[in-house]
């Protein structure tokens, strides 16, 4: 009876070895599949461009596709939602950015935590917006434009990437900071907005380089300032807020990568290298920074250092918003 009761013992030990084994094989296999991205706003916009870029560049050294799928609606929520609700094997991951991570936290009731439910994998680059209008504007400068916006005041339309978004919060400061009121038009992303704008249905925007430079530079869109404290490289015509007469007028906004909560560690880590290793190749690099991107450097990319940066922007942000009045519609 003793000697059956081992042997008993013995099988089951062993079963659940099997068992506890299998997750690690999964690990160390990892990535045997294709990888979805999860881009939370719709195509065309900077957030789908950039995640773009660094989904083609992961591939080459995950060796397995990194596929990214649109999930736009409710200002980035819909397609977070969908990556909190993923399962944390590796194989779904979210492309977020200042709007997605942060500033939807302070807007909508979304029913998980921002900072805490999700794995950070990397922070990857950061950008500011150029302050737009349709070339039907007659404003030839920022100073120009400011005095038509205080003619035209609540008449005047902006388009923005959705309520919350980059592009509405900076929109929001702008009217803060000038003393107006315009009316906010609120779209899926920053693509469709500039859409709108070329075909002069809006007045004005902010928008990143990514989106708006190639129409600037085809005369289809005027640019009146870059909201930083120094010119972009990529547009080094283009004078800054200070210069152009808004001085102290900056707004930037960065995208960073995330896994669902309960993703394995070693997981984490292999992205994390993806991430790393993207960044150091030369033509990644190129197109980043022909897109006026400023890319974080390594000590910088690591999951540590985002989880520690996203709650100082969230600590930042999140009682601007608040103050602002910034309400999901």
């Amino acid at each position: 009876m003793i000697g059956r009761t081992l042997l008993i013992a013995a099988a089951l030990t062993a079963s659940f070895g099997l068992a506890g084994a299998a997750p690690a094989a999964a690990q160390n296999n990892y990535p045997s599949r294709p990888i979805t991205m999860i881009v939370p706003l719709a195509p065309g916009g900077s957030t789908d461009v950039l995640g773009r870029i660094m989904a083609k560049a992961m591939s080459q050294n995950l060796g397995q596709p990194v596929v990214v799928e649109n999930v736009s609606g409710a200002a980035g929520t819909i397609g977070v939602t969908r990556a909190e609700r993923s399962p944390p094997d590796g194989y779904t991951i979210l492309w977020g950015m200042w709007g997605t991570n942060v500033a939807n936290g302070a807007i909508y009731n979304l029913g998980f935590d921002l900072l805490n439910d999700f794995e950070p994998i990397g922070l990857v680059a950061t950008q500011p917006f150029l302050i737009d209008a349709r070339k039907t504007m007659p404003a030839n400068n920022l100073k120009e434009l400011v005095a038509w916006l205080k003619k035209n005041g609540d008449k005047t339309t902006m388009g923005t990437s959705g309520v919350g978004s980059p592009s509405h919060v900076a929109g929001v400061l702008m009217e803060n900071m000038l003393g107006l009121h315009w009316q906010m038009v609120a779209y899926r992303s920053a693509g469709l907005a500039t859409n709108d704008l070329l075909a002069g249905i809006t007045d004005i925007q902010l928008d990143t380089p990514a989106v708006s430079l190639p129409h600037v530079r085809a005369g289809a869109l005027k640019a009146y300032a870059v909201t930083a404290p120094k010119r972009i490289a990529v547009a080094p015509d283009i004078p800054t807020t200070d210069e152009a007469g808004m001085p102290g007028y900056y707004f930037f906004f960065w995208h960073a990568l995330w896994a669902p909560k309960g993703t394995p560690k070693p997981i984490i880590a292999r992205l994390n290298a993806a991430v790393q290793a993207g960044l150091a190749e030369q033509q990644t690099r190129q197109r980043l920074l022909d897109l006026a991107q400023e890319i974080y450097p390594p000590e910088q990319r690591t999951p540590q250092a985002l989880h520690a940066f996203q709650k100082a922007e969230i600590d930042k942000w999140w009682p601007i918003i608040k103050a602002a009045g910034i309400k999901a519609q």
